[in-house]
């Protein structure tokens, strides 16, 4: 068979080597790979006309082509946050504008997956793993639902895909903030200061909230619980007082709102309805030293926390991933996405992805009266806790 892989959505550490682990296994069990690049984007914007396009959209992989790329993180494929089912007008490539064929629906978009089925068919890809989150995924069950085989593969540095308890990329963004905050200590102590990091995370606030936890930090505030900032400046307050080197740390999840208030979101919205997040912690930290007096370190990890090569597990996972989806397609099985479920790999129908939310369970995990995580039973819980 013809396998394609693709990646969509923001990059994480962990792509790269579920990549090369794709084009290893698949070659030594006789199968062809081919790249698609730019995520779903490569197959919007190939053009079977035009042989100039073909570069731009997809590669031909093999083992030499993959032989170092599990060394670094992001992906070489590279990524977009297109959506072929809902593409604006304006970024319709120029061959497929037609001024007597489809207008856009009410909406104001256009679905081009039937074009997306033609490029797959013309590229002879006969079985297609699509490596991303939430977002990626749910056109991979589109595709699916056509009839087109798909085994999907997660990955999200916020763990909030439906139905798995692990996603590709979430393991070393946790690590990475750990060390940011402790290193962001020496600073904060010095200056005896109040420090304000935001981290990622939209819709979940597990990545702030698994991150506060085991970098002990003052108060954590995440995506699911609004804040009052007044009772957060008196508990911060305690907290600096109570430091021998009189400083404090909060950590705040970029989807975070204050009680009352809305999340902090600019731009315009992508091809799934998202705007840009970024901001809350600023003006928290302005809040702060508003009702406080006290001077305020604002620190924004954002994509700190997705840089560099993947730590040990989510080389672990994005290895085993893929392995699984390759044994998967072997056998002639699709429409399903692999996943990890209490400590055991598994597969599960790519319809779940949709069929739900993934959220910190805040009764169990989370201390919505002190702002900060609350974990005193571990016994039988997930290795991820969530």
């Amino acid at each position: 068979m013809k396998i394609g892989v693709l990646t969509g959505g923001g990059d994480v550490p962990g792509l790269n080597p579920c990549i090369k682990a794709v084009v290893d296994r698949a070659i030594d069990e006789g199968h062809e790979v081919v790249g698609v690049r730019r995520g779903w984007g490569g197959l919007l914007n190939l053009n079977p006309a035009n042989p100039e396009t073909y570069e731009e959209c997809y590669t031909k992989l093999d083992k030499n082509r993959v032989r170092t790329i599990d060394r670094t993180g992001g992906t070489f494929l590279h990524t977009s946050r297109t959506n072929p089912a809902k593409v604006k007008p304006r970024d319709v490539p120029d061959f497929l504008h037609d001024p007597e064929g489809q207008k856009p629906n009410e909406k104001g978009t256009l679905d081009f997956t039937p074009h997306v089925l033609r490029n797959l068919e013309f590229l002879g890809i006969d079985r297609l793993i699509p490596i991303g989150g939430d977002d990626t995924l749910s056109f991979g069950e589109r595709l699916h639902s056509e009839g087109f085989p798909v085994v999907a593969i997660p990955k999200t540095m916020d763990n909030d895909v439906y139905g798995t308890d692990y996603c590709i990329g979430f393991g070393t963004a946790v690590t990475r903030s750990v060390q940011f905050i402790h290193q962001l200590r020496t600073s904060t102590g010095s200056h005896e200061r109040i420090a304000v990091v935001e981290l990622f995370g939209r819709n979940s606030g597990e990545t702030s909230l698994i991150s506060s936890y085991l970098a002990s930090v003052d108060r954590a505030l995440i995506s699911e619980v609004p804040f009052d900032v007044e009772k957060l400046a008196s508990l911060v307050m305690k907290d600096k007082q109570g430091n021998p080197s009189n400083y404090a740390m909060v950590t705040i999840s970029e989807g975070a709102h204050f009680l009352g208030g809305q999340v902090v979101e600019y731009g315009e919205a992508d091809a799934y309805g998202h705007k840009k997040l970024g901001g809350i912690g600023q003006l928290t930290g302005e809040a702060l030293k508003k009702l406080t007096g006290e001077d305020i370190i604002y620190q924004q990890v954002s994509y700190l926390m997705r840089s560099g090569a993947p730590d040990a597990l989510d080389l672990m996972v994005g290895v085993n991933y893929a392995n699984l989806a390759v044994s998967l397609i072997a056998s002639g099985v699709s429409g399903r996405m692999v996943a990890l479920r209490d400590g055991t790999y598994t597969h599960i129908p790519m319809s779940t992805v949709t069929s739900g939310l993934k959220r910190v369970d805040v009764s169990e995990l989370y201390d919505v009266k002190e702002y900060r995580p609350k974990v005193r039973h571990v016994l039988g819980k997930p290795m991820f806790l969530y």
